[in-house]
C-alpha cells in the first residue's frame, strides 16, 4: 500500500551499496525506519537531522522495513542550516530522540510537538543558547514524566535552582535566563541522566561533546 506522509529525519545509516535506512518520526508511523535507494546524484542534504520531508511510503506487511521515495522538503529551515550553533543543536536533539524513542513506537503528539520545536528554533533570531535545555525538559513532559524539583534533585547536583527556573519561567524568559557554557553543559548532562532513569536505558549522546565545544 502506498501513501504520502510527513517524516522528520532523526538519522540515517548505510544499508548495502545503494541504500540507506532513514530513521524518522511521524504522526502516522511514530518512530520508523524506511529503506531509501540512493545514487551518486542523490541530494543527501535532504536527510540532515530534523529535516521535515514529505515522502511516498510503500508499506510492506511482511517486513518492518518499508520503502520511502520522492522526497520533498516541507520547510527549508534556512534559519537553522545557515547557523552552525543551530545546526549543532539539531544534531543533539535528533540524537536524543533517536536514542530515547524506541523503534516501532508511536508516542501520541510527539511528532507534532517536535515539528513545532524545529520551526521555533528555525525562526529564532538570537538568544537561543538555552533552547536545547528547554527542549529536553519539555520532551520529558511529552514522553509522560513531568519533571519537577523533587524528581530532578537526585540528578541536578548544585544546579537544581537553575533547572527550576528553566521549568517555571515562560518560554521567552527561559531563553534569556543567564547561564554560563559550563552550566548549560552540566544541566544538559543532568537532564539526560534523568531521562535515562525514566526510560530505563542508556542515552549515550555523542553530539553533546560538540555542544560543549561550541558553548564552552
Amino acid at each position: 500500500m502506498k501513501s504520502k506522509a510527513e517524516l522528520i529525519v532523526l538519522n540515517h545509516t548505510k544499508f548495502g551499496e545503494n541504500s540507506i535506512v532513514l530513521h524518522t518520526l511521524s504522526a502516522e508511523y511514530g518512530r520508523h525506519g524506511f529503506l531509501v535507494k540512493v545514487t551518486p546524484k542523490t541530494a543527501m542534504a535532504l536527510f540532515l537531522p530534523l529535516n521535515i520531508l514529505q515522502a511516498e511510503v510503500t508499506e510492506n506487511p511482511k517486513s518492518d522495513l518499508w520503502y520511502a521515495r520522492n522526497f520533498v522538503s516541507v520547510n527549508p529551515l534556512n534559519g537553522i542550516r545557515c547557523n552552525i550553533h543551530k545546526n549543532t543543536m539539531t544534531l543533539f536533539m535528533s540524537e536524543v530522540l533517536y536514542r530515547v524513542v524506541k523503534d516501532q513506537t508511536n508516542e501520541d503528539g510527539l511528532a507534532e510537538w517536535l515539528k513545532g520545536q524545529i520551526l521555533t528554533l528555525d525562526a529564532l533570531q538570537s538568544d537561543f543558547a538555552n533552547f536545547h535545555l528547554l527542549f529536553l525538559l519539555r520532551l520529558c513532559s511529552v514522553l509522560g514524566f513531568d519533571p519537577d524539583a523533587s524528581g530532578l534533585a537526585p540528578f541536578a547536583d548544585k544546579h537544581l535552582s537553575q533547572m527550576e527556573f528553566l521549568l517555571k519561567l515562560p518560554f521567552a524568559e527561559a531563553l534569556l535566563y543567564p547561564l554560563s557554557g559550563v552550566d548549560r553543559n552540566t544541566i544538559a548532562e543532568s537532564i539526560l541522566r534523568y531521562i535515562e532513569f525514566h526510560t530505563e536505558s542508556a542515552v549515550n549522546v555523542r553530539s553533546l561533546a560538540v555542544l560543549r565545544e561550541i558553548y564552552g
